[in-house]
C-alpha cells in the first residue's frame, strides 16, 4: 500500500491519501487510514510525504561504499542529523548553493517510523516501521571534508528530497536493489544486503540515542559509487519495491 501527501492546488488544501493505481483516496492521518474522498492522481501535486520531526541520516553502512573512501568499516552505526527544513517533495528542484563546490547524490533507503519509539528491543523494531521510501542525502563533498563534521555539508535547504510515497508493505527491506540514475546513466547500483546494520538493528541503536517520533525518518546510508551533480542534471533514485524519486538541480 502506497500512501503520502497531496494537494490540489497549494499546500493549504492538502491531505493525506493512499493510491490505488491512478486514483487517490483521502485520508484522515497515516496510522488509522480512514479513507474519505476519492481524486485523480492526475489532478494532484505530490507533496513530501510526511514532516519529519527529524531526519537521522546513516553515514558508512554499506560496506563497498566504505572501501571506495578508504575508511574502516564502523564497529557501530554512525549517525547524524539532517534538519526538517533541508525536505523537498518528488520532481522538486536541489538548489546547488554558491558556496558549494561539489554536490554529490547518495541513494538511499529511507525508514518512516510509525509510532514513539524509545528503547527499542531489535526484535521489536518492525512494529514501529510505517513504511519505506527512497531517499538521497545530497551532500556538499567540498564542505564535508572541509568541516569535518557533517551538519552544513548535509543540512542545506533543498538537500533532503525524499518521496514520492511511503510503501508500507516491504516484506524484506535488506534485500532490494537500489540505484541512482542521472540524466539516465546508472551510477550506483547495489543491493540493501551490503548493509552493515540493517534496519531493525538501526531502529533499536537510534532510539537508545533519541526517542523517536512518528513522521521521522532514518536515511539508511548509501552504496558505492557517489558521484557530483551540476546545474541543469536530472537525478533519480530507484529503489525495488518503491516509486522513483526525481528530482532536478538547480
Amino acid at each position: 500500500m502506497k500512501c503520502g501527501f497531496f494537494y490540489r492546488e497549494t499546500e493549504a488544501d492538502g491531505f493525506y491519501g493512499l493510491v490505488y493505481n491512478d486514483m487517490v483516496r483521502s485520508i484522515n492521518n497515516l496510522i488509522e487510514k480512514r479513507e474519505i474522498e476519492e481524486y485523480e492522481l492526475k489532478d494532484l501535486k505530490i507533496g513530501v510525504p510526511v514532516r519529519p520531526s527529524k531526519i537521522v541520516a546513516v553515514g558508512l553502512n554499506y560496506r563497498f561504499h566504505a572501501e571506495e573512501l578508504k575508511n574502516k568499516l564502523p564497529e557501530e552505526p554512525l549517525i547524524f542529523l539532517k534538519p526538517p527544513s533541508s525536505v523537498i517533495p518528488h520532481l522538486g528542484t536541489i538548489v546547488y548553493p554558491d558556496s558549494v563546490k561539489r554536490l554529490d547524490y547518495e541513494a538511499e533507503l529511507g525508514v518512516v517510523i510509525k509510532k514513539t519509539a524509545k528503547k527499542v528491543r531489535k526484535e521489536e523494531a518492525k512494529e514501529y516501521i510505517l513504511g519505506y521510501t527512497a531517499f538521497n542525502d545530497v551532500t556538499a563533498r567540498d564542505l564535508q571534508a572541509k568541516d569535518g563534521q557533517w551538519t552544513r555539508a548535509k543540512g542545506f535547504d533543498t538537500f533532503s528530497p525524499f518521496g514520492p510515497f511511503i510503501e508500507t508493505e516491504i516484506e524484506n527491506p535488506e534485500n532490494l536493489r537500489i540505484q541512482a540514475i542521472l540524466n539516465d546513466e546508472v551510477k550506483q547500483d547495489a543491493s540493501t544486503s551490503d548493509m552493515i546494520f540493517g534496519v531493525s538493528e538501526l531502529i533499536s541503536f537510534i532510539s537508545h540515542v533519541m526517542t523517536l517520533y512518528p513522521g521521522d525518518l532514518i536515511a539508511t546510508g548509501t552504496p558505492e559509487g557517489i558521484g557530483p551533480m551540476v546545474k541543469g542534471d536530472r537525478i533519480t533514485v530507484r529503489i525495488e519495491g518503491l516509486n522513483d524519486l526525481t528530482n532536478y538541480v538547480g
